[in-house]
């Protein structure tokens, strides 16, 4: 059932140990996580996850210590993450991304005392990358770690093979037999204190409007919450649904990884970067919905056995309009999508509906999930804003995170609780959320203020590509619009007869003044794999005045 409070009185578990050992139960031998590499069911989780918390607890981990992961989807995540949560233990997931300047970062600035890091991804090698991070480090010599540069850091562990000249203490099997001497009696013990007031996770923001700030969830509200998402997509512990988002962020944590996770579902994901391999998968596990981004499953769809593919099974999720092509609907806008953050759990408005939606509804984002308030605030004024009026979004609820770490909480919320999210949004009379970007992003043209996300998606609909919408100087304090779309092999945009589409579309001073192509390898990016704005808008400006329109 769908609820505006914790503990609603209708028996659903409220903490990690409580959910793990509820689906243990009812459905040990079901798959939680199937990939081209190996398949983890509920029961082996659980397994494996006992022997790492044991482990956790012999190396004097314990209620409310940080353990940190720096590792790929897949089950060695799944089975750290139960381990860390199932003993009281706080989950700090890092992104594999991350430069070394920016894991020094995070991991000094979260008090991450242990962290289980992969031996390697995608040509990455962590040890290298945790060297380079701190120089201290000597993979020789045995922990405990003493680093002035980073106090609390007393143990890493990697999952796969030790490296040449690295101590035994180093590698996760080193973990596993210190978890030996650990009783199960002791074990059930620590969990049996976990209530749904405890610190659950700390998830960091991907960076992209500033420092990364580590966001703190509890067990019960992030639970309640996540099972709420669940009844209104209509997930259960028959779904099976396919996930490209990474879990160290809280689009592939919430709702993915957890919403699986509370429902008792089966996970489909691949790190492979082999499309074939991707492709078998999917039509071997078969599943019905799908979670991620365009970008991410685009190179799928790109591929020439793609057209051969039997993927008629997959039908919903924000990916279903792109994989099942024998419906692919004409125009993705008229779709709700789903808009949430890591300081409200991921998704915080949702909607069931995967039918076409009327045109005044077009880029709709559903309404808010139970629990969460929202209001709409001139930036300006401080005043609330009448419906359908753009302003920013100010959240307060039982399911909102417990704060930033390391922040006070009146730094965090008002006095009566909002939470500004610097978002600029518009809700109409009837609850429709439609988010127009960041407050901070919103073009100031020499008529009115213009939502770049507006103008993407009507550009996305013409060209089929996706595109981005940026503000550059121009006389006095105004702007000019600018479209930048990704460029496809073979294919040119015809900028005039675009504009002149564009004109039929939006109002004129929203029609982009020009519109410039890019490749994609080309687009400048950061660490965290979100577009550089600020390097983007840079070049733009760049290539407006070296052949102006």
């Amino acid at each position: 059932m769908t609820a505006t409070e914790i503990d609603a009185g209708d028996g659903l578990p409220l903490t990690i140990p409580e959910v793990l050992r509820h689906h243990v139960a009812e459905r040990g031998d079901n798959l939680m996580l199937a990939s081209d590499v190996g398949c983890l069911t509920y029961a082996e989780a659980e397994a494996r996850s006992r022997a790492l918390a044991k482990g956790f607890l012999a190396a004097g981990a314990g209620k409310g210590t940080h353990i940190g992961l720096l590792l790929p989807n897949g089950a060695d995540f799944i089975a750290c993450m139960l381990a860390t949560t199932r003993i009281g233990a706080v989950l700090v997931p890092f992104s594999t991304l991350s430069t070394p300047a920016e894991l020094r970062q995070l991991l000094t600035q979260s008090d991450t005392a242990l962290l289980v890091a992969a031996d390697e991804f995608r040509g990455r090698n962590f040890s290298e990358v945790l060297s380079q991070a701190f120089p201290q480090l000597d993979f020789a010599a045995t922990h405990p770690l003493a680093l002035a540069e980073a106090p609390w850091l007393r143990r890493i562990w990697f999952t796969g093979e030790a490296n040449s000249g690295s101590h035994a203490d180093w590698s996760i099997a080193a973990l596993e037999v210190m978890g030996q001497s650990i009783e199960d009696d002791l074990l059930e013990a620590a969990e049996a204190t976990v209530c749904p007031a405890d610190r659950f996770v700390i998830i960091h923001t991907s960076g992209s409007t500033g420092t990364p700030k580590g966001v703190i969830h509890q067990h019960g509200s992030l639970i309640r919450h996540i099972n709420n998402c669940n009844e209104i997509r209509l997930l259960s512990a028959d779904t099976v649904l396919f996930g490209v988002s990474p879990w160290f962020w809280i689009a592939g944590f919430g709702y993915e990884l957890m919403s699986m996770l509370v429902a008792g579902g089966r996970i489909v994901g691949s790190n492979s970067q082999d499309a074939p391999k991707v492709l078998d998968l999917l039509e071997r596990e078969r599943p019905e919905i799908t979670n991620g981004y365009y970008p991410s499953v685009n190179w799928l769809v790109q591929h020439p056995s793609f057209a051969e593919r039997d993927l008629s099974f997959i039908r919903r999720g924000n990916l279903f309009p792109i994989l099942a092509s024998d419906v692919r609907p004409p125009d993705p806008s008229y779709r709700h999508t789903s808009y949430g953050m890591s300081e409200a759990g991921s998704a915080m408005t949702i909607s069931a509906d995967e039918t076409d939606l009327p045109e005044h509804l077009r880029n709709a984002a559903g309404k808010l999930c139970p629990g969460y308030e929202a209001k709409i605030v001139d930036a300006d004024t401080g005043e609330e804003c009448a419906p359908g009026v753009i302003g920013e979004l100010w959240l307060r609820g039982p399911f909102m995170m417990e704060g930033y770490y390391g922040r006070q909480r009146s730094e965090v919320f008002t006095s009566d609780g909002w939470w500004k999210s610097s978002d600029a949004v518009a809700i109409d009379a009837e609850g429709y959320v439609f988010l127009k970007g960041r407050l901070g992003n919103m073009i100031k043209s020499s008529f009115a203020n213009v939502a770049p996300r507006e103008v993407e998606a009507v550009l996305e609909e013409l060209t089929g590509r996706l595109s981005i919408v940026v503000g550059i100087p121009d006389s006095g304090l105004s702007e000019a619009v600018i479209g930048v779309v990704f460029s496809e092999y073979g294919k040119e945009v015809d900028e005039e007869s675009l504009r002149t589409q564009l004109k039929e579309r939006l109002s004129s001073y929203k029609v982009p003044r020009r519109i410039i192509e890019y490749r994609q390898d080309d687009m400048p990016t950061l660490s965290s794999g979100k577009i550089d704005m600020l390097k983007l808008k840079e070049e733009v400006t760049r290539a407006c005045a070296q052949a102006p329109a």
